[in-house]
């Protein structure tokens, strides 16, 4: 299942994506992988006609398997645009991961993903 929601914003709507596998042992490390398309505008650039460009960027990433924190970051103006994500992770049981990114608009994007025992 996947589940994307985006609340206002002047932008086009971000694209995340997320690669984790479909299935683990108990106990297994694995890798998460995420990526989220996104122009990171670092708020220090004008336009052409000497313009601020205002500051959007994606400020916090969390991810959570059954509710419970795995990973999490505060983002600054210096990452670049498509901020990619990746880490390992190790469950016990069958569950969802829940992947969030926090947009300075007040946007938060939305992305979950099952994972199975075997």
């Amino acid at each position: 299942m996947v589940a994307l929601w985006k609340r206002g914003s002047s932008m086009a709507i971000s694209k995340p994506r997320v690669k984790l596998p479909k299935t683990a042992r108990a106990g297994e490390v694995f890798t998460v992988k995420t990526l989220i398309n996104h122009v990171m505008e670092n708020g220090e650039r004008v336009d052409q006609n000497g313009n601020s460009i205002p500051r959007q960027i994606i400020n916090r990433f969390v991810c959570q398997f059954n509710k419970t924190t795995v990973f999490e970051c505060d983002i600054h103006p210096s990452v670049s645009q498509n901020p990619f994500f990746e880490f390992t992770a190790r469950v016990s049981e069958a569950g969802v991961f829940s992947f969030e990114w926090h947009d300075d608009d007040g946007s938060v994007y939305r992305l979950e993903r099952h994972i199975e025992l075997v």
